[in-house]
């Protein structure tokens, strides 16, 4: 047993409790600051205070840990003496879950469990530890496994539901490259805009939002659904946004939405228009229509499945994100009083577009 000095004070087991001079605590303190460990900090500046005359319950207080804990270190102290606070599990081995783990871990969370055998689509703790068990023979608890998820800052984030273009890469790229350089290098006598029309239900798409602990916000649909339809163009240089509504959305609707696009560009020399491979958009309907505007109206064809290139559909997130989603309108009329209110904030907001986004929406 280490010496102290002389205390009249025990703990309720009936040790005592350490007291000594300044230089010992010192020494304590500095060996506290050297350890790498948080819980052997806590222990050595348990042991630094305790020294120094102050109670348990008050170093309890002070530290928030339980009096039982600081008992505990008397003991140990007591036992061994300064060592004996150090971690125990020191001599355990070489860590598993160092740099190494985590970085196999990031790659197992880079891809699917089926893509190693297992017949689950998704990713648990569990399957988890034992997929590095029998890839890397690296066996870990699913609490070390918990803190490895944290350290990544893994979460369980919600899947967006994506379509492949069975365009070679190499086409799909050279087509969005040339339609960034007809957006960037647009003739001041030109107008450009990106067409996409959207779906409005009045049943509300649901979506995350921040309730307090224990609740959970009830979102009351109307039951029979209905639908509205929004035909949209966006100026990606002036942010000017162009809109209809339609109870359809067909070839009558998308030739509507081009009539009224014209019509607000009427002094332009040629309107050009990027937009999807949607049927409506070359259906016959839509190319007698447009006949009448020919070498006016310009319409650009994205490749398939690229919605990411048309910075349209961005302003359509925003719209359910700011509007239908969680709705509580229990009309269509109501809602779409909402939808257009929202459209005409759209244009004053967005302002002229920057070099960088134009690059990035193409």
């Amino acid at each position: 047993m280490p010496k102290t000095q002389k205390t009249g004070r025990r703990t309720p087991s009936g040790t005592k409790v350490p007291r000594f001079g300044p230089a010992r605590r010192l020494r304590i303190l500095m060996r506290a600051k050297r350890s790498k460990d948080a819980n052997t900090y806590r222990r050595l500046h348990a042991l630094y205070m305790l020294t120094a005359g102050l109670s348990p319950t008050k170093v309890a207080a002070i530290l928030t840990m339980a009096r039982s804990t600081v008992y505990k270190v008397i003991d140990r102290y007591n036992e061994g003496g300064v060592r004996a606070l150090d971690d125990r599990r020191r001599n355990n081995g070489q860590v598993k879950a160092d740099d190494e783990f985590a970085d196999r871990v990031r790659r197992l969370l880079r891809g699917s469990p089926e893509d190693y055998g297992w017949c689950r689509p998704t990713w648990t703790r569990e399957l988890l530890c034992l997929t590095m068990r029998r890839e890397h023979n690296s066996r870990v608890s699913t609490s070390t496994m918990s803190r490895v998820l944290r350290k990544l800052g893994a979460r369980l984030g919600r899947p967006r539901p994506v379509v492949n273009c069975w365009w070679p890469a190499r086409r799909r790229d050279d087509r969005i490259r040339q339609l960034r350089r007809i957006v960037e290098n647009i003739d001041p006598r030109d107008v450009v805009y990106y067409e996409d029309e959207v779906d409005i239900h009045l049943n509300p798409k649901i979506g995350p939002d921040w309730t307090l602990p224990g609740q959970q916000r009830l979102v009351v649909t109307p039951g029979k659904n209905a639908k509205r339809y929004i035909a949209g163009s966006l100026n990606p240089h002036t942010g000017d946004m162009v809109y209809l509504e339609s109870t359809s959305k067909n070839s009558a609707m998308f030739c509507d939405h081009m009539d009224q696009l014209m019509k607000k560009n009427n002094a332009a020399r040629r309107v050009h228009v990027i937009l999807d491979n949607y049927i409506i958009h070359k259906s016959k309907i839509t190319q007698r229509r447009l006949q009448q505007y020919a070498g006016r109206l310009v319409l650009h064809f994205l490749p398939p499945y690229c919605p990411n290139a048309n910075r349209i559909e961005r302003k359509w997130q925003d719209l359910h994100a700011e509007v239908t989603r969680n709705h509580s309108c229990a009309t269509m009329d109501a809602l779409m009083a909402r939808v257009h209110a929202h459209l005409k904030r759209v244009g004053r907001r967005l302002g002229p577009m920057r070099q960088t986004e134009l690059r990035k929406a193409a």
